[in-house]
């Protein structure tokens, strides 16, 4: 049976007239059906890397907010911390970007928690399964919590093809083991050319797979992965090997929002933002132009429906001209295929749906 989803269309209207639709599309989703009385409830947004411009706006995450607080449960917005050295790598940073970015908590109406602790190390290990992995390592509040509600900036992304709601899930619910675990199946590497011996990550590694001569290296049969070498070395010589296929890191990808959703299959909903359709991951700390024009919200309580629904919009919609979109700017027109011909976007989708996650089969409820 196909899955509802709700759309606000955005065409044709100002801001305020379209934040207008966007609360009818918050009732027409019910989140009171969703979010118990004295619920705490994790709203989840990408708060964006310092000097991007096209992540979510806190316009549209603080009429969810106050949706939550009307149902009677406590929200509170959260993310969790990078993988790689940039603005979001440890809480501190993470919550100032935040802030420089209007997420305040007088802004959206409620407190802002790094989901994964001070590090990127305060995660869980959630029993999942999937077929490649058996535990899905998530940010610890994120665990906690009484009910999810996802927001996402629904754009390209130079991996998956595109990044929505899934990617919002099993990516950015992941802590920095479970980042790392997606990325790459081998232990980081030192450059040794940049590695100054200071011995600061064997400070920090749990698993003493740390030693130092002239410089640094990691033993491989002890190394756990939970990338904490890379965010403690100061000159940033311990990097990640991406050695991931597309294809393997989608269905990593689609798992790990297994982890994310557990035991919230039932308290949980998805938006995705299709504005500002970036070619590329708001983690970059700049923004390309936009490859469509603004196409509106989705919604609904089905994370593949949501994406699917969304990746169809955007294909509908025109290219548009002189950005990353070298090809297929006709309406129908695979555009993720235009910006990233190598990259075979479904594949998330189909293994999402193999995970039983959801369905890629929806309906479409426009709101007016």
């Amino acid at each position: 049976m196909p899955e509802p989803v709700w759309f606000a269309d955005i065409a044709g209207l100002s801001e305020s007239d379209f934040l207008k639709k966007f609360d009818r599309l918050i009732s027409a989703v019910d989140v009171g059906a969703r979010v118990k009385k004295r619920a705490l409830v994790a709203v989840k947004v990408h708060f964006g890397e310092k000097g991007n411009t096209a992540y979510v706006r806190p316009s549209f995450v603080r009429p969810v907010v106050d949706a939550v607080k009307t149902a009677g449960g406590v929200p509170f917005v959260t993310d969790c911390n990078t993988l790689y050295v940039g603005t979001r790598g440890h809480s501190a940073h993470h919550l100032m970007t935040a802030h420089d970015h209007g997420f305040t908590a007088d802004a959206i109406g409620a407190p802002l928690i790094i989901a994964d602790g001070l590090r990127g190390d305060d995660a869980v290990a959630v029993p999942i399964r999937g077929e490649i992995f058996d535990h899905a390592h998530i940010g610890a509040d994120i665990v906690k919590a009484d009910a999810l509600i996802c927001v996402s900036h629904f754009k390209g992304h130079e991996l998956s093809g595109f990044g929505g709601t899934l990617k919002n899930l099993g990516m950015g619910c992941a802590g920095r083991e479970g980042k790392l675990a997606q990325h790459s199946s081998v232990s980081p590497r030192v450059r040794a050319k940049t590695c100054t011996g200071c011995g600061d990550c064997t400070l920090t590694c749990p698993a003493d797979a740390m030693s130092v001569d002239e410089t640094a290296s990691i033993n491989p049969e002890t190394c756990i992965g939970c990338g904490q070498c890379i965010l403690t070395c100061p000159t940033g010589s311990i990097q990640i090997v991406w050695n991931e296929s597309t294809e393997s890191f989608q269905k990593k990808m689609a798992e790990y929002c297994l982890g994310a959703l557990a035991g919230k299959q039932k308290t949980s909903l998805f938006f995705n933002v299709i504005t500002n359709v970036t070619p590329q991951c708001d983690c970059y700390g700049f923004s390309n132009p936009f490859i469509v024009p603004d196409i509106g919200i989705t919604a609904g309580t089905d994370p593949v429906a949501v994406d699917q629904a969304s990746v169809d919009l955007v294909n509908k919609a025109p290219g548009v001209e002189g950005t990353a979109l070298k090809e297929n700017h006709k309406p129908g027109d695979d555009k993720f295929r235009g910006v990233y011909p190598q990259i075979d976007w479904s594949v998330q989708l189909a293994h999402a749906e193999k995970l039983v996650l959801g369905s890629r089969a929806y309906t479409l409820k426009e709101i007016q």
